[in-house]
């Protein structure tokens, strides 16, 4: 069962199966019918072939059940930037959370403009993995819905909606902190 403050890992795949990047925590903040809240900070993340980094601001991540895509929002110095993935609905399974990475990606800069990004690796791996029509037909019409709720600004656009899940995570490291020197 899902519980709120619990950590999760996520793991990335590709279209093939093959796994190409890990991250070390995704904090579950608020769950809803369609849309799983987490939260991390400084996470580290492993690609596939084995080097490590870490994330460098706090984010703020919505994984989607029937959606194509997850938003990441990021607490950055500038400002608060957006970074969202095509990607399958997500599944949590062995305490992680599951996606297929499709590539296309949408970059939402502080000042609220935005850039599709990765078309060309899009292109490739649809050609490589041999994407169905069907597949390629939902993740443009996905990648439109999500280009609609950009210029709508919906809720996960919102830096006070960020902040106050950004508040939640605190509180809830706090808690995890209080009970690992208990």
């Amino acid at each position: 069962m899902e519980t709120i403050g619990k950590n999760y890992a996520i793991y990335g795949y590709k279209h093939n199966g093959q796994l190409y990047k890990t991250w070390d925590e995704a904090i579950l903040l608020d769950k809803k019918e369609d849309v799983y809240v987490f939260g991390n900070n400084e996470t580290k993340v492993t690609e596939v072939d084995g080097k490590t980094w870490y994330t460098k601001e706090a984010a703020i991540l919505f994984f989607f059940k029937d959606h194509w895509f997850n938003i990441i929002a990021q607490r950055k110095k500038k400002g608060m930037t957006f970074y969202c993935n095509m990607t399958s609905p997500f599944l949590l399974k062995n305490h992680s959370i599951q996606f297929i990475d499709y590539d296309l990606d949408v970059r939402i800069f502080s000042t609220g403009s935005f850039k599709i990004l990765d078309r060309r690796e899009y292109a490739y791996h649809k050609r490589r993995f041999q994407y169905s029509k069907k597949l390629d037909e939902i993740l443009k019409s996905e990648l439109s819905y999500l280009i609609e709720l950009i210029r709508k600004k919906s809720s996960f656009f919102q830096p006070e909606v960020i902040e106050s899940y950004y508040e939640i995570y605190k509180e809830l490291k706090e808690k995890s902190k209080e009970k690992i020197t208990l």
